[in-house]
């Protein structure tokens, strides 16, 4: 029989791709990515992908499967998902689901529910609205969503207030149509740390992520269409130094902006966990390795 698939989360930086690549290692298993940026081809250093030697050593997959001029949703996660995960119990290795996209994992587990298409007129309509406005109906029609709502991201308020207008019901009571809590199995993990513990660490990658040259990096994606692509374009991150790079702020200030947005980011991941999916908890303290981790998991294994 095929081992039991592994379901690993947890808040941006909290470690848990070190943890995956362990795990793999010890258990014979192969990473599925359940990270909404890291499909596309291109977004490397700001997405913290796996570098190239990670990705030999163990096999990943859903990562660099979409260009920057295609679309990436929900529904392609799941389909692709899915058919790696058969793929890699044809080889007799382990599943390792690993990643921050709560939204992804949900619709894994639970299915995408009933939502409806979007509607071209209106979502051009939307996108040329003010911001503002678009918020103070979000905050007046549904306001379970615009508490919840990262409300920097454009492309998730338009589709909020989209999905409001076409349906006449609140975005938040029907996305997808799921419990209050989802369907998880029982093993989805989720790594936690302290406070301090993730904002030490959020701050190292953001520093390291522009050592390591994000500018540039989105400088060539910027030719490459990166602004066009409403998803990725959102990209906390990318969607700073783009602004930087059309004259906003310096760079000392973009950088403090992107470790503002990624803790803002960890909270929410952190809310979204506690509140939609039933996960294992698993701490890990500050200045422990990535075995005593790792042990403590396999010792909560079904």
């Amino acid at each position: 029989m095929s081992a039991t698939a592994i379901y690993l989360t947890g808040a941006t930086a909290s470690g848990k791709s070190a943890l995956a690549l362990h795990l793999a290692k010890r258990l014979g298993g192969e990473i599925i990515s359940v990270d909404s940026m890291q499909v596309y081809r291109g977004l490397d250093i700001g997405t913290a992908k796996p570098s190239a030697a990670e990705q030999s050593g163990v096999p990943h997959h859903l990562i660099d499967v979409a260009g920057l001029d295609e679309p990436f949703d929900a529904a392609q996660f799941v389909r692709l998902a899915k058919q790696a995960e058969v793929a890699i119990r044809s080889r007799d290795a382990r599943p390792i689901f690993c990643g921050g996209t709560g939204l992804y994992f949900r619709a894994l587990f639970d299915g995408l529910g009933d939502s409806p298409p979007g509607d071209e007129s209106l979502r051009n309509e939307l996108e040329a609205a003010p911001m503002d406005g678009l918020l103070d109906e979000l905050a007046a029609k549904d306001p379970a969503a615009f508490e919840s709502i990262d409300r920097q991201n454009r492309r998730r308020v338009v589709r909020a207030v989209e999905v409001i207008r076409l349906t006449g019901q609140p975005y938040s009571s029907q996305r997808s149509g799921w419990d209050a809590l989802g369907q998880a199995p029982g093993n989805l993990f989720c790594i936690t740390r302290e406070g301090d513990d993730l904002t030490a660490r959020i701050h190292e990658r953001v520093d390291a992520m522009f050592a390591q040259g994000l500018v540039a990096e989105t400088q060539g994606l910027a030719r490459r269409g990166l602004r066009e692509n409403r998803t990725a374009s959102q990209a906390i991150g990318y969607r700073q130094v783009l602004e930087h790079l059309d004259g906003g702020p310096g760079r000392t200030e973009t950088v403090e902006l992107v470790k503002a947005r990624t803790r803002q980011f960890a909270k929410r991941q952190r809310t979204w966990f506690r509140n939609q999916m039933i996960c294992q908890p698993v701490g890990w303290a500050a200045g422990k390795s990535v075995d005593g981790c790792c042990e403590r998991l396999l010792g909560m294994l079904c």
